[in-house]
Order: structure tokens, then sequence, then C-alpha cells
């Protein structure tokens, strides 16, 4: 009677943790799968934030070049993905798109210079 009990909680525990590792073992090949694709010139993302372009690919490393004449070697695991040419970003990186608003700070705060700060509206008559 106990066994009819934990059957099907088994069977669900069971369940849940085939699906689990099915679900882990698809992110584990979609990983390896993009530290084979890695090749000299593209850009990517680090697991820290970084952005850099790739310059050289080793067995376990790859080069990884920060900024111009600037290159650290980093482990393939270190590589979270490949950034994908983008015409957004492009614009952005001409400056274009961005534009600024002299009289923000005008907006934002007013400055009254004509009364005494130190006065209260009361006195003032």
């Amino acid at each position: 009677m106990d066994l009819a009990l934990f059957l099907p909680l088994l069977i669900v525990l069971g369940a849940f943790m085939f699906f689990a590792s099915r679900k882990q073992k698809k992110a584990m090949q979609a990983t390896i799968d993009l530290h084979e694709s890695l090749k000299i010139g593209d850009r990517v993302h680090t697991t820290s934030g970084l952005e850099a372009t790739i310059t050289g690919v080793g067995d376990d490393s790859v080069d990884l070049e920060i900024a111009p004449g600037v290159v650290t070697t980093w482990m393939k695991l270190a590589v979270r993905d490949v950034i994908e040419p983008d015409d957004e970003d492009e614009a952005d990186e001409d400056g274009d798109d961005y534009e600024y608003e002299e009289d923000v700070a005008d907006d934002a705060y007013d400055v009254r210079l004509d009364k005494d700060p130190t006065r209260s509206p009361k006195t003032d008559s």
C-alpha cells in the first residue's frame, strides 16, 4: 500500500528530472556550438559584459582586441555570444541619431536670482 502512494510522486519527480536534464543538455550544446563557430573578426560579448573583436582563436582560448592595439587572452568559456551586425548599431556609432537640447538644464531647474533665498515669502511686503 505504501508503494502505491509513492509511485505517482516518483513518476512526477522522474519526469521533471528528465525534462530538466534535456533543457540543460540543449543549452550546453548551444554553448559548445558557439565556441566552435568563433572566428577571427567576430565581435563578441564576454560574460563580464565586455565587447571585443576576436583577433586569434586557440583550442581553449581566444585573443580579444578590447581597444585599438590592446589585445588580451580569454578562455573561450568567457565568450557569452556573438554580436550580429545591425543597421541601428551602425547609425548610433555615427552619432547622427542623438540630439542634444541646450536648454534642458534651464527646464529642469529654475533659478531665481531676483529674490534673496534667506528671506521667506511672508516677509516680502
